[in-house]
């Protein structure tokens, strides 16, 4: 007998838990705990990162019946998670006060200090550059930004990003061509010109 033959997988964990031993479940939290977590800590803040975590499980709990096993049951739960994490987003931007408000100066001097060719410190720049973008990308709506961040920073395809979202294929490239040019004029307006 092979140590993995008392390893249940998944769909016999999903059953237990449906039949109503919610200890099982724990099982799934075990094995996909890393996963989820690198998951959010890629879409949101990181001292935000546990808490939607947490709510990816809750969801995943609460949506157990629903998962057909057509698929791997890691891409379902993947699908909640970035599903949590746009709706941490959704929240954030309804609970911002100023949604479009200006850069703070102490940014536009960052922006003019990282574009002279006097600057010091490079991880420092790319620290600062990587502010900036965050600041930018928080300009958008929640869907541009998730978008964005699946299809750019994430680098997944244009039809990954449709089966994480659960949109189409056409939806995904619309909403990415539209947050790019949104992007494109926030950056515009705060960076020298033919910098953005």
């Amino acid at each position: 007998m092979n140590f993995t033959d008392n390893i249940p997988d998944d769909v016999s964990v999903i059953n237990n838990t449906l039949r109503g031993n919610i200890n099982s479940f724990e099982i799934l939290i075990d094995r996909y705990q890393d996963h989820v977590s690198r998951i959010v800590r890629n879409h949101v803040p990181r001292d935000e990162a546990p808490e939607v975590a947490h709510d990816t499980f809750v969801r995943a709990y609460q949506s157990l019946g629903g998962f057909k096993g057509t698929g791997p049951f890691k891409h379902w739960l993947a699908k909640i998670a970035i599903r949590c994490c746009h709706d941490f987003w959704r929240g954030y931007y309804q609970n911002r006060e100023n949604l479009a408000g200006p850069l703070p100066d102490e940014c536009r001097d960052w922006v003019d200090h990282c574009l002279s060719d006097q600057s010091a410190e490079q991880e420092a720049a790319r620290v600062e550059a990587r502010d900036l973008l965050q600041w930018a990308l928080g300009q958008l709506s929640a869907s541009e930004r998730t978008v964005l961040t699946l299809t750019h920073l994430n680098e997944y395809s244009a039809a990954e990003a449709a089966e994480l979202l659960d949109w189409s294929v056409i939806r995904i490239k619309v909403q990415a061509h539209r947050a790019r040019k949104k992007l494109r004029k926030i950056l515009a307006e705060i960076l020298p010109q033919g910098i953005a």
